[in-house]
């Protein structure tokens, strides 16, 4: 197979530099095909000039000069260069410094695990040889910045690197056709915001530990303006896993292996294990919008009978004594459905297009059965961080959450209790449902004492704290089937008469 290898230098200002990063570029890269692109960002030195100067050295690999007319900053410059490699069918890239900053002379060991396919991008590192960087003349200041910063993003991005803020990155083309680098910012956290999606498009990420070089170079990085800005979008990416924020660029679902949208929420006081518990055991149940069975499964546990309704079916049934796959936007419910004691609706009610409706045809469907009661639950929009969020002007969809992307309408108490209580539903009880916070902490002491601080909290004000609502309903009879009653007694008294009477 021919592994084509592109080596891409960003370049600004560096006429002192740039010829001699370009002659210590080893000739042998363990690639079939070497192209090296220099991408002058607009400088106001010789730096293009200089570039072109070394294309009559013999011997070398082909080498491509382009300069930008306007400068599109470090992160702009990188965009234009991952473009080539991606329109001219490289399969790696290499990002070298132009200031001489990162030895070329480690390219070689850095592409081997992109060639060899283990890894999608490969970091050469300063941090691990211990101590090494301040050896190479890394100033102390910037030494403990990277440590702090590095740690706090690992933290909050579930990582394990040693550095986030070498410059020595390879990447394989096919990681950036998968990554909306595009849409990230040109100047200098775009290594920040290529890491996050890196990430979150669970790609592998391979570390190896690089030597250190501080020379008399020129840097254009403002120091407090770059640990704001890679703060700040890590700390996005962070809070839209918790749908707390968004941002196109991070949302990677498409890409990446996720787990299904809807996980199991059993094992901690949630929408699944309160609807869970009021169902009783052995009853037949109607799971509308079941998704992959999570509930299902527990109360089959409990000796229910679980029909499912969807609109996929999931990848295992063996929960449901029968599954049907329907448009709940348009379908009728299936046959039997008289017979359920309890139907659930965990979730379902603000994906639908047309609430209304489904709730008008679901109250046709129980009109014959007084003791079937049905359980909804929703998102409940009034919680307190949407509100604060609006407060600030922010009101964020993203990928879960109250304010997912798929949510076509929301609720508050209110609004949930009228919109079945116009259409002929007698509310039994209304429950407000604390934060999922186990989903997102794990299932840890923290997330303990918050899920029981916001339970207090909801005792407190309902509609300020639930995450999320919980109604228990029952439909209250149709005038076709009260006049089918009334008919149905005449009749009794009737006879009891002509009996009495005779």
């Amino acid at each position: 197979m021919n592994r084509k290898v592109l080596i891409f230098i960003v370049a600004y200002n560096h006429e002192k530099t740039i010829q001699d990063v370009l002659s210590r570029i080893p000739p042998d890269l363990g690639a079939d095909e070497v192209e090296i692109l220099v991408i002058d960002d607009s400088s106001s030195d010789k730096t293009f000039e200089r570039t072109s100067d070394y294309l009559e050295q013999p011997g070398r690999p082909k080498l491509t000069i382009l300069f930008n007319p306007v400068n599109q900053g470090y992160g702009g410059n990188q965009k234009i260069g991952y473009q080539y490699a991606i329109r001219n069918g490289f399969d790696a890239v290499a990002l070298v410094h132009g200031d001489g900053q990162y030895a070329p002379e480690e390219l070689p060991r850095l592409l081997k695990p992109i060639l060899d396919g283990r890894a999608d991008a490969v970091f050469g590192s300063r941090m691990l040889t211990r101590y090494g960087a301040l050896r190479g003349g890394m100033p102390f200041y910037k030494f403990v910045g990277n440590k702090i910063l590095t740690y706090l993003q690992n933290r909050l991005l579930g990582t394990r690197l040693s550095e986030f803020h070498s410059g020595y990155r390879i990447y394989s083309v096919a990681a950036l056709k998968a990554i909306p680098f595009r849409l990230n910012a040109n100047d200098f956290h775009f290594d920040t915001e290529i890491i996050i999606q890196l990430v979150l498009a669970r790609m592998r990420i391979e570390e190896l530990p690089i030597p250190t070089y501080y020379g008399d170079e020129i840097c254009n990085v403002d120091g407090i303006k770059y640990a704001k800005n890679v703060m700040r979008e890590t700390m996005i990416a962070w809070m839209q896993r918790y749908g707390l924020a968004y941002q196109f660029r991070y949302d990677l679902r498409a890409r990446a292996a996720e787990a299904q949208r809807y996980e199991s929420k059993i094992g901690f006081i949630s929408s699944h294990s309160m609807a869970i518990d009021a169902v009783p055991s052995g009853s037949r149940v109607l799971d509308i919008g079941a998704s992959a069975g999570h509930v299902a499964s527990a109360l089959q546990a409990k000796g229910c009978a679980v029909v499912g309704l969807d609109q996929e079916a999931p990848h295992d049934s063996t929960a449901f004594a029968a599954f049907h796959v329907v448009d709940l936007d348009a379908d009728t419910l299936p046959k039997g459905r008289e017979t359920f004691d309890r139907i659930l609706m965990l979730d379902v009610i603000e994906h639908l297009a047309d609430p209304e409706g489904f709730v008008v045809r679901l109250g046709a469907s129980v009109d014959h059965a007084p003791h079937t009661q049905i359980v909804v639950t929703t998102g409940n929009v009034a919680f307190l961080l949407v509100r604060l969020a609006l407060l600030f002007g922010s009101f964020n969809y993203g990928p879960r959450g109250i304010l997912d992307l798929t949510h076509r309408r929301l609720f508050t108490f209110s609004t949930l209790r009228r919109l079945f209580e116009e259409r002929g539903f007698e509310v039994l009880s209304a429950a407000g449902i604390p934060a999922p916070f186990p989903l997102a902490l794990g299932n840890t002491t923290l997330a303990q004492v918050l899920l029981s601080a916001n339970r207090a909290a909801i005792w407190f004000a309902r509609g300020l704290f639930s995450y999320q609502i919980m109604l228990t309903l029952r439909a209250r009879p149709s005038l076709d089937g009260l006049l089918g009653d009334a008919h149905r007694s005449a009749d009794e008294k009737r006879g009891r008469l002509s009996k009495q009477e005779g």
